[in-house]
């Protein structure tokens, strides 16, 4: 039986066996519904939501392992009794006591026959054809800087409530609900070609927009589409006081060994599902061009052979491959190490 492979965001879970070179067999919301214990509904008079996953790392542990038992039992049809090898996506920077306990719950309440962890960042370099680089993780509750591992508490979300902002004050009589303004970012958000581009689309009037929302309201826009994907280069549109993620990205690179920098820097790899926003990469990377450092970023292509979209899903993909060369060498977490050392012994076996 193949290994399972799982990447936990922050709003979405992509997991599968490993097969690499394919996109997530599954990928679902990571929100959950709460229903009361008899099942019943009909005194539910609002509906109660909780998020497992806050700014990628688990909040809620009950809620993860009701989470994983769906997964695993129903969605990937494992057998009690039965049950194999998994390997998980680490957020950047995870905390050491958050890696036990989610070998501590793989072992002790699926008694999963073999486990692994390691960075997405990393599994994202593997689905780029990279076993070295930089990656730039835009997840929905944070962006990831791998290399130098910064962590920057600002992500889709962020982004999501700024369009909402943007989209009340244009649109004042229109009852707009966050998941509605969600749908609106991932379909109309688009990159300016660069900062003056910008000023000029803010300034002059733009093209409107017009969308209908599930409730039958019209909501109009043009501009607004724009302030969602500068604000990753201008934080100060969010309220921050930061340079803006290409220099960020520069500071980090210098953090490490200067004869590292240019292959680097010329291996830097976008992901997560913000990176996918209309015209952010060419945006990205003229912004490299123009950048501080001596040597400038360049962002890698990933292999024709992988599915496209990868950025959203790139290290389910990496973790794929990751998956048939750990499990088959014994590499991993087995039973016994667990049983033998407790769930400390995965700083020692992953990496």
């Amino acid at each position: 039986m193949e290994a399972i492979v799982v990447d936990v965001g922050s709003k979405f879970l992509k997991a599968g066996f490993a097969i690499p070179d394919q996109p997530p067999p599954l990928i679902m919301p990571t929100q959950m519904k709460c229903v009361p214990e008899d099942g019943s509904l009909d005194d539910v008079t609002e509906e109660i939501t909780v998020d497992p996953i806050v700014r990628g790392f688990v909040s809620d542990w009950d809620a993860m392992e009701d989470m994983m038992h769906h997964l695993l039992y129903t969605s990937l049809g494992w057998e009690l009794g039965n049950e194999g090898h998994i390997l998980f996506a680490d957020p950047l920077l995870i905390p050491k006591a958050a890696r036990e306990q989610l070998a501590q719950l793989m072992f002790e309440k699926f008694n999963v026959s073999g486990f692994y962890a390691t960075e997405q960042a990393v599994l994202s370099l593997y689905a780029a054809g990279r076993i070295s680089g930089c990656t730039v993780d835009i997840g929905h509750g944070k962006i990831g800087i791998h290399i130098a591992s910064r962590r920057f508490e600002i992500g889709g979300a962020d982004l999501t409530k700024l369009l909402a902002e943007e989209l009340g004050r244009s649109n004042p009589m229109v009852n707009l609900k966050l998941q509605d303004v969600e749908k609106i970012k991932e379909k109309y958000a688009i990159c300016a070609e660069d900062e003056l581009a910008y000023e000029k689309k803010t300034q002059k009037s733009c093209p409107i927009e017009r969308h209908t929302l599930p409730d039958g309201q019209v909501i109009t826009f043009g501009k607004e589409k724009y302030a969602v994907g500068e604000a990753l280069f201008q934080p100060s549109i969010l309220g921050l006081d930061a340079d803006g993620i290409v220099e960020q990205l520069v500071r980090c690179i210098l953090m490490v060994s200067s004869e590292n920098h240019r292959q680097l820097l010329e291996s830097t790899v976008l992901c997560g599902c913000t990176s996918s926003m209309t015209d952010f990469e060419s945006r990205f990377q003229k912004e490299a061009n123009l950048s501080s450092s001596a040597i400038h970023p360049s962002v890698v292509k990933p292999p024709e052979y992988m599915p496209e979209n990868l950025s959203q899903f790139s290290a389910w993909v990496g973790g794929a491959i990751l998956a048939k060369v750990v499990f088959p060498q014994n590499q991993h977490v087995t039973k016994a190490d667990y049983d033998e050392n407790g769930p400390a012994v995965v700083h020692r076996k992953c990496f």
